[in-house]
């Protein structure tokens, strides 16, 4: 199966280890990364969205009418908006981005955040919503009759859009979270789930998990696996290192003073969401897993989002992408800590080395399923052939 590689389309150059040094939306730099990105080999970046960030849609839509191939990905909650005023946004900006548009959903896992923009919700009733919108997102998409809905959270009447996506028969739509309720909602809606980067042996039981929830939907596909890191590389192992553990002591350098080191810090000290209560006990539960993964960037962001290191050359973290790969995983999500120059760097060294062995993974595969197929046939020969005979 291909491999695709998701970057992060930042608005400005602040990340957990460096403060940002102009405005929170700064335009030749949101232009400037993304460009990065799609001339160095990503297939698509992340626009991500918090309470007080600047607008992700508008900012992608930016992009999108300036550069020719990059995909977008675009994180929205259900609580910012009615369903039917999002819908006609993406149409929109899937026609602007001439059919580039993947649209993740974001429930929210923090009661505090959420409030900000007035969202009082329990979690469970914010998962119940969530799937209501993506439901009604998905029917206005494909449907031009006007239709009523009459649902828990939302309720409208002879509503139809005059736009639609270029995208046949709808964009993507892309979940992500580590709970049951997640597992639900996320089994039941998305193309794509979304994990953040745990050891291989948790991620192959995540895994399972959404299959398991895919089926109690009554699905019959399943959805594509996505899975988040942190790259940190160097030229040697040591060096590699070396980077890692000034990245780290960056961070809590900023923590001691008081700084909030990523945009969704609220002052508290435990996480209320399942996946960065998951990624704080596998980093108390040792530093060091598999062939690259390390613990200690998220044990000093207190969890927060996408925050497991992968450590080493090039080569190493290739070889760790690709352990995931052959789990499953076909989406591989990384963002550095200075986010333009480690965009390039990964985009040079390590997106060409696991494109090469992927290739080569694929067309092993397919010689087997061929020599299989040369198999069968010549077996339904001889039963032929010992049939005429008979």
């Amino acid at each position: 199966m291909p491999v695709e590689f998701l970057g992060i389309a930042a608005t400005n150059d602040g990340s957990e280890t460096t403060p940002r040094s102009g405005a929170a939306f700064d335009k030749d730099y949101t232009l400037r990364l993304a460009r990065a990105h799609e001339d160095h080999g990503w297939d698509r970046v992340l626009f991500a969205y918090g309470s007080g960030s600047p607008d992700p849609a508008p900012a992608a839509a930016y992009i999108a009418s300036r550069l020719d191939r990059l995909e977008i990905l675009l994180a929205h909650r259900p609580n910012v908006s009615y369903p039917t005023f999002a819908a006609k946004t993406f149409a929109t900006l899937d026609q602007i981005s001439e059919g580039r548009l993947t649209v993740h959903f974001i429930t929210g896992g923090n009661d505090h955040e959420q409030g900000r923009e007035g969202d009082t919700l329990t979690k469970d009733e914010r998962y119940a919503r969530t799937r209501e919108y993506i439901r009604i997102v998905k029917k206005i998409w494909t449907t031009h009759d006007p239709f009523d809905h009459e649902g828990a959270h939302y309720r409208f009447h002879d509503f139809v859009s005059d736009v639609f996506p270029v995208q046949r028969p709808r964009p993507k739509v892309s979940f992500g979270g580590s709970s049951p309720a997640a597992y639900a909602a996320g089994g039941a809606e998305a193309d794509i789930y979304c994990l953040w980067g745990e050891p291989l042996a948790q991620t192959a039981e995540q895994i399972e998990n959404v299959k398991a929830a895919a089926k109690a939907a009554g699905r019959t596909d399943v959805p594509r696996i996505q899975v988040a890191f942190r790259p940190i590389i160097a030229p040697t192992e040591e060096l590699a290192w070396e980077k890692a553990h000034r990245t780290v002591g960056a961070i809590r350098a900023r923590r001691e003073k008081g700084e909030a080191v990523t945009k969704r810090h609220n002052g508290h000290a435990q996480p209320e969401n399942t996946g960065s209560q998951r990624l704080i006990a596998i980093a108390e539960e040792g530093e060091r897993y598999d062939r690259a993964l390390w613990t200690p960037t998220a044990a000093a962001t207190g969890g927060a989002g996408n925050s497991n290191a992968l450590v080493g050359t090039p080569e190493t973290v290739a070889r760790a992408l690709l352990d995931y790969y052959d789990l499953g995983v076909d989406i591989l999500s990384a963002r550095g800590y200075d986010l333009l120059d480690d965009a390039i760097d990964f985009g040079r060294y390590v997106i060409p080395i696991v494109r090469e062995e992927v290739a080569k993974r694929d067309a092993e595969r397919e010689a087997q399923r061929e020599a299989h197929r040369d198999t069968e046939r010549a077996g339904r020969g001889t039963q032929n052939l010992a049939a005429v005979h008979g």
